[in-house]
């Protein structure tokens, strides 16, 4: 137990961050520990935020859900930026050129930059247009749309947060990136409840309290990441020549980044569609949906920290020349995430109701949530190894494969199997969430099938 407890503070500390040596089941719990507590305290921002929000009404965890359904193409491309960033950084770390790494670094906040001022100035422009073609009606868009507003106006620190901590997982600065979102998550958790419902001097905003809050700590943790990356004696450090432009470096972050960001896009492209196709059964039905989503991803994220650390192995090995050990850590990395998610699962499906009762008493949205989480819950087996694969073939830089896999599963199969199981069977939301469970599975067979012919093992980034 005293080495147990020994080994967790060098995960937190971040004492080690090269990890092309020594045990593998060392490196996954050093890179996994802090990873999973960083996505521990980013699910419960998830969870807290509709918590809050849910005390307003119905109509603003709509409000919440069809923004964000949207949002997820902003999320698409920092998430996408960020598994580049993951990859080219780990890969540079692996080789010994912590100094390449830097400058690295320095294009990932120049593309990460751009790429924000694209997606949120139209989304501040266009809030109402957006709430209206999600199907809000003339009461949600009117009291909705300053919500939006200010939610695409934070796409700087959406985006930034995102890649910058996958900037750091690359370096193994796992701890450092784990900080900064308990930073971000733990500032909107305390300011929530208190722009919301107001505290003092501080007047209630009800929904836009919300975006306000998460915008105030999503700013703070970014500060928090630039601090970290720009002090003297970090393992990757980012200096001012680092911020002007490098056309090579940035062509082969895009390239990498255009097969994850088109990962991610596919993926959300289909959850936009699904909610569309969900808000056609009610408000009810959306709020429904979206608190077991919000449940879901508290569950799901904190696996992405094995799936991260899976990425994050994969560079650095194949960076210092060895890809068998590199393939032992992914499997490895995969079982733990099968073992914990069989586990929630099951404790989620027998008590559905208890924990959806947390969130909404409303009949209705109960009845929908519990449904909707319990089908999901069939399908955390498959999650388990689908995402650690899938995360595993992008932190070798081959984000193709998986772009490829996403559009036959999400595109091919889950948006049509959903239409016609929903309204050509009339099976109605029921559909929706079969399709999800169903297509999950089949992208987790593909990726096991892809990644054990290794031909991630040649990829040069």
């Amino acid at each position: 137990m005293t080495r147990f407890f020994r080994l967790f503070l060098a995960a937190l500390r971040g004492s080690e961050t090269n990890f092309t040596s020594g045990s593998i089941n060392r490196a996954i719990f050093l890179l996994s520990v802090p990873m999973i507590l960083e996505m521990v305290m980013e699910s419960l921002f998830a969870v807290v935020d509709v918590f809050f929000v849910a005390r307003i009404g119905t109509e603003a965890i709509a409000t919440v859900g069809l923004t964000e359904s949207v949002l997820t193409i902003v999320y698409s491309i920092a998430i996408g930026l960020s598994t580049a960033a993951s990859a080219l950084v780990s890969r540079r770390i692996g080789e010994g050129n912590p100094r390449e790494a830097g400058t690295t670094v320095g294009q990932v906040i120049l593309v990460s930059l751009t790429m924000a001022v694209l997606l949120g100035v139209p989304g501040v422009l266009l809030a109402e247009n957006i709430l209206q073609l999600m199907g809000g009606n003339a009461q949600l868009v009117a009291n909705g749309s300053g919500f939006t507003r200010m939610i695409f106006a934070s796409a700087p620190a959406i985006i930034l947060l995102h890649t910058l901590s996958g900037s750091l997982r690359g370096a193994g600065e796992a701890s450092l990136a784990m900080r900064s979102l308990w930073i971000a998550n733990g500032v909107n958790i305390v300011l929530c409840p208190v722009f919301i419902f107001g505290f003092g001097p501080v007047p209630a905003m009800g929904v836009m309290g919300s975006a306000v809050a998460t915008t105030t700590g999503r700013s703070l943790g970014v500060l928090y990441q630039l601090y970290a990356l720009t002090r003297t004696g970090s393992s990757v450090q980012v200096r001012k020549a680092d911020l002007s432009p490098d056309t090579g470096i940035i062509r082969n972050l895009l390239s990498v980044a255009a097969g994850g960001t088109g990962q991610f896009l596919i993926g959300s492209a289909s959850w936009v569609f699904l909610t569309r196709l969900v808000s056609t059964f009610g408000s009810e039905v959306v709020a429904g949906y979206t608190i077991a989503i919000r449940i879901l991803v508290f569950t799901i994220l904190p696996s992405w920290g094995l799936a991260n650390a899976a990425a994050t192995l994969v560079g650095q090995n194949l960076g210092a020349g060895q890809p068998d050990r590199a393939e032992t850590s992914v499997w490895r990395a995969a079982f733990c995430n099968m073992v914990f998610l069989l586990l929630v699962g099951i404790g989620f499906y027998l008590g559905a109701h208890e924990v959806v009762g947390l969130f909404d008493h409303d009949p209705r949205v109960v009845a929908v949530a519990v449904e909707c989480l319990r089908v999901f819950c069939v399908g955390y087996v498959a999650f388990a190894y689908g995402m650690v694969v899938s995360q595993a073939l992008n932190g070798a830089g081959d984000t193709r494969t998986p772009t490829l896999i996403n559009i036959v599963c999400f595109w091919l199969v889950e948006i049509p199997l959903a239409y016609v199981l929903a309204e050509r069977m009339q099976w109605g939301p029921s559909g929706v969430f079969w399709a999800v469970a169903f297509s999950e599975t089949l992208l987790a067979v593909l990726a096991i099938l892809v990644f054990r012919r290794g031909r991630w093992k040649l990829i040069q980034v």
